[in-house]
């Protein structure tokens, strides 16, 4: 059930059995897939590097030894930064109940992580009556009780504020507070907070919060200084980023490269 996929193929193949994998090897200068949807559902497995994926209600990111769950016909994009290997397994429907019919980034135990290697191993045309079921449904069972991570920012539909959203983008370092950022679209302070949380279920704060976290966990993935990475969002020190990090994961980003970063997967 395990096929060797070039760089920038990432396809399901298989669809003679209700579960087939896709392995992509490393891939050093990273790798996007424009948006696109699956008939299955999808578990996105990353074994070393940062994997980010984008739907219409926000963005996620799954860091090594961790999963992104995609539920099936879910339009996404996905984007793998630096050096990257995943494993991904396509599930059928009929197999997931109980699972999240949302995208969700999923914390994996060593357990659920070989159970999840197991299931990528199996041949193709797998018995499905046979060794291969129970190992299976243990591992579905494993996934059901898996912790959600909250890796996700939410992208708001309001024009307004994606308006923000791609100004942050744009220039990270702009550390304007609620007040400008309602004068520049054209609505009170008190509007926008409320907007905000209507749209995102987050205080303005916290959603610039979650936004400068997920441009932090990249750009320290691809390797770039503590010191760099807190000029380019804004922050007056080194100090005050890494206590924003710290509150925000509950680890400085020394720690969470240590036990995250590029390492050997298997």
């Amino acid at each position: 059930m395990t096929n060797a996929e070039p760089e920038g193929s990432f396809e399901d193949y298989n669809l003679l059995r209700p579960l087939s994998s896709v392995e992509m090897a490393l891939v050093t200068q990273g790798w996007e897939k424009e948006p696109h949807a699956h008939g299955r559902a999808q578990l996105m497995l990353s074994l070393r590097g940062l994997i980010s994926c984008e739907v219409a209600s926000g963005l996620w990111l799954v860091p090594s030894q961790h999963a992104l769950w995609i539920p099936p016909g879910i339009l996404h994009s996905v984007r793998c930064v630096g050096e990257v290997e995943l494993t991904c397994l396509f599930i059928d429907e009929a197999l997931i109940e109980g699972l999240p019919d949302q995208c969700r980034t999923i914390s994996i135990a060593p357990l659920l992580r070989e159970l999840i290697l197991a299931v990528s191993r199996l041949p193709p045309l797998y018995d499905e009556a046979g060794t291969p079921a129970p190992l299976i449904q243990t591992m579905l069972n494993e996934l059901r009780s898996a912790p959600i991570e909250q890796r996700h920012m939410p992208l708001p539909a309001d024009r307004r504020l994606r308006k923000i959203a791609d100004a942050w983008a744009a220039d990270p370092a702009d550390r304007a507070t609620t007040g400008i950022w309602a004068s520049r679209i054209g609505m009170s302070e008190r509007t926008l907070s409320r907007l905000v949380l209507h749209e995102t279920g987050m205080p303005f704060g916290q959603w610039r919060q979650q936004f400068q976290i997920m441009l932090a966990l990249e750009r320290l993935t691809r390797g770039l200084a503590v010191q760099v990475v807190a000029t380019d969002l804004g922050y007056e020190s080194p100090s005050a980023f890494i206590a924003m990090f710290r509150k925000a994961l509950g680890e400085s980003p020394s720690r969470y490269l240590a036990r995250h970063g590029p390492k050997a997967s298997r």
